[in-house]
Formats: C-alpha cells, structure tokens, sequence
C-alpha cells in the first residue's frame, strides 16, 4: 500500500469503528453508563500494550494531561448530545463540524495550512454534513428538544477540533504514536466513570449490567478507531485525518436507519452524496 493511500485506509476504517462506537452507545438508552463502559474498555485494550510502549518523556506529561482533559470535555458534551437527540440527528453536528475546528485550530497552534481546493473541499464536506442535521420535529416541545441536542452536539464538535489538535502534538512529541495511545486510554476512563458512580448511586452494577453488552462492543471498536486516528495524525495533516474520519456521519445515519429505527430519506442521501465529493476533492488536492 503506497504511503499517501495509508492514511486514507486508516481514516476510513476508523470512520466505520467511531459510528459502531455511538450506535452502541445510543442503542441501550443509558448513554452515561454506556460511554463509561466503553471508556473502561478501551482502557483494558491497552494494557496487554503497556510492557511494549515506552515511557512518554518527562516533558510530554503536560501534553498527554492537556489531551485527557479536552477529551472529558468532548465525552460529556457527546454524552448530553446523545441523550437529548436522535442519532441522525447529532452525530453529524457532532462529527461534521469537527473538520472545521480542526482546521483552524491547527492553523494557530500546529503551523498546518490546506491548499485552496482542500479548504473548498472541508467546506463542502462540512456543510453536507450538516444537511444531515437539520431538526425534524413536528411539535414545538420536539424542537425545543432538537435545539438543546444540537447545542451539545456543537460544544462536542469544538470538542473534536481540540482534541485533535491536543492528541497531534502530544503524539508527535512521542518516540512512538503507541505511548500516547496507552497513556491516554489507562487515564481517560477516569472522568466518566466518577460521574458514572455519582450519577447512579445505588444502583450502579445494575445499570453495568444492563448496557455491559453494548458498551464492550463500543468499547471495542473505540479503541480500534481512536488507534487507528492516532497513526494516521503522524501519517498526515491533522486537519485531513479529521475529515476523512468524519465520513462516519453516512455509517452513523445508516446504522440509525437499521438498528434504531431512524429515517434516513432523500435529503440524507443526497448530503452522504455531497460529503463523499467533498472529501474526494480534499484527497485528490492533497
């Protein structure tokens, strides 16, 4: 496989993995429980890794404390997003806008530029993204409700710039992609999982049990995608690989239709369409 396909492949693999994380995530209806679990699971995926991945260097601990918070920051927006709206109806904001903030946050803090037809290109992956997301319901209560999950879904869309810009540098930093991926799996489980056992007291195992199943399937593919991410960062432009990811809003809005029961319609169809032209301009530019 030629080096300039590489990143693609991975981007899109992980594209496919991120939409199986949330679909699982979503399906069980305790979202908050659910991304704990996949949280902790993506956490015990790395351990078997530990003895293989080197120490970060000493002055690469702020970066990785700068990527675990940005990250808790992204995951509870994702999760207040997820339980105010529809699938279909957030993952897009959620993931569709994060190429956008990438791309200008990159600009200032990684000194990364795109070329004219790539910026034309975002643009038009973002914006068919969005198409994705404009609200449907049909009462007033419902799209009061649409607009509260759109708002969540954006501060996760601003998650995703950051943390894309946070994990580069941090993995770049590194001797080896693989430290920052270990490190940042055994401590990103923490924040979710306090919250987890404030928010469920009582009751905790039996919510554990109840979205167990789902969650270590997210869990799973979670740690697939988000490793794969990782390399692809130190492949290429952070700003391309959040893009390319972001081709998860068409697995994401099928999933919804099949698994959850969730329209995808005409409008959907032609903006997969747009999204999928939009980021072929981007790679064919790059």
């Amino acid at each position: 496989m030629s080096a300039s396909l590489l990143p693609v492949v991975l981007c899109l693999l992980s594209a496919l993995t991120v939409a199986i994380t949330n679909v699982m995530v979503k399906r069980g209806g305790d979202v908050l429980t659910a991304r704990a679990i996949v949280a902790i699971v993506m956490g015990l995926s790395v351990l078997p890794l530990l003895p293989f991945a080197p120490l970060p260097p000493p002055e690469t601990w702020p970066l990785i404390a700068v990527s675990v918070v940005v990250h808790w920051f992204y995951q509870f927006s994702a999760i207040r997003a997820l339980h105010r709206g529809a699938l279909s109806l957030v993952f897009p904001v959620m993931r569709g806008l994060g190429p956008l903030a990438t791309a200008v946050l990159a600009a200032i803090w990684l000194r990364e530029s795109l070329s004219p037809i790539q910026i034309a290109g975002l643009m038009v992956a973002s914006l068919s993204i969005l198409v994705f997301a404009l609200p449907t319901g049909l009462t007033e209560a419902a799209r009061r409700l649409d607009r509260a999950a759109l708002f969540w879904a954006l501060m996760t869309a601003i998650g995703v710039g950051l943390y894309a810009v946070a994990d580069t540098r941090a993995a770049r930093a590194m001797e080896t992609p693989l430290t920052f991926v270990v490190w940042l799996f055994l401590l990103d489980w923490i924040g979710v999982t306090l919250v987890l056992l404030w928010q469920r007291k009582g009751r905790v195992v039996a919510c554990l049990r109840k979205e167990a199943r789902a969650g270590a399937i997210g869990g799973i593919a979670g740690s697939l995608s988000y490793g794969m991410a990782i390399y692809a960062y130190t492949l290429t432009d952070a700003a391309m690989v959040t893009a390319l990811r972001e081709t998860s809003v068409v697995f994401a809005a099928a999933f919804g239709a099949w698994l959850l029961k969730e329209g995808f319609g005409k409008r959907r169809i032609f903006a997969a369409a747009t999204l999928a032209a939009g980021l072929v301009l981007m790679q064919a530019a790059g």
